[in-house]
């Protein structure tokens, strides 16, 4: 019986290894090319630089304009993160304090938009948001980011709310706390550990997004930092080293926040999963 348990646990650090493997393989590959040339990086892309060249990376921080595409990209997904967390966690606690047919179905609705794929409504958008002229604004992004991202925040929060017993609300409505003191007082500070694994989770999207900004963002000036990758195509040609560092420029920033918010991102799904 021992025997078997260790064989079986050997198993599973193996095959836990080579996921491991696959999935640094890419990010570990476009690190080595980001110090390379164009030549190297054609010839033979799994080899070693032949020195650590920065020249790549200081092209590609002129070129993309990055400390402006770093600061349109904070924009929207500041903006967009902190509506999606306040309005959605509102929605949520609103759907079960007033359990009706009106928030039973409009929940149900909001949970079944989440299996529509992007790519089936997003010719639509386009079309009805550039005749009204919404189109090529970081704030028209925001907003379509909140409505995009609202439902899976209202699901996650919708459990959360559901524990936390209605008696410290009536305690406070007796105490003469408002409606909106409730919630700000009471109820939200509860969910604040739901609201940092929402914040995470939207960051990472938000942050990593091309298809949505490359349909919405046209001038130049208004591009985030994933499509500032755009820089580097030429009509013939990709400048491919540049290229390879100033996508690790764009990944940097949300690996570090990653890096050091993981442990939020387990501890919200793991209470999820009890409550």
């Amino acid at each position: 019986m021992a025997g078997t348990k260790a064989s079986l646990s050997g198993l599973k650090i193996v095959l836990l290894s080579l996921c491991f493997m696959l999935f640094v393989f890419p990010f570990g590959l476009l690190l080595l090319n980001s110090f390379k040339g164009n030549k190297a990086i054609v010839g033979s892309p799994l080899a070693l630089p032949a020195k650590l060249d920065f020249t790549n990376y200081v092209n590609a921080f002129n070129k993309m304009k990055y400390l402006h595409s770093f600061s349109n990209s904070l924009v929207v997904t500041v903006c967009s993160v902190l509506l999606i967390a306040l309005i959605t966690a509102m929605t949520a606690h609103y759907f079960v304090r007033n359990n009706n047919k009106f928030s039973q179905y409009t929940f149900l609705l909001m949970v079944a938009s989440m299996i529509i794929p992007f790519q089936a409504i997003m010719i639509p958008l386009v079309k009805i948001y550039g005749a009204i002229g919404m189109l090529n604004s970081k704030w028209a992004l925001i907003y379509m980011y909140l409505g995009f991202g609202s439902s899976l925040a209202v699901f996650i929060y919708h459990g959360f709310v559901k524990s936390i017993p209605a008696e410290l609300e009536e305690a406070a409505w007796l105490d003469g706390c408002s409606r909106t003191q409730i919630f700000f007082k009471i109820v939200f500070p509860i969910l604040l550990p739901t609201s940092t694994t929402v914040a995470i989770l939207n960051v990472l999207w938000i942050w990593n997004d091309f298809l949505l900004p490359s349909l919405v963002l046209i001038k130049p000036e208004e591009r985030t930092l994933p499509l500032s990758t755009f820089y580097f195509y030429g009509t013939y040609s990709v400048d491919y080293g540049p290229l390879m560092a100033g996508l690790m420029l764009t990944i940097l920033p949300i690996l570090i926040i990653y890096l050091f918010s993981q442990r939020y991102i387990i501890q919200g799904v793991m209470q999820g999963s009890i409550k």
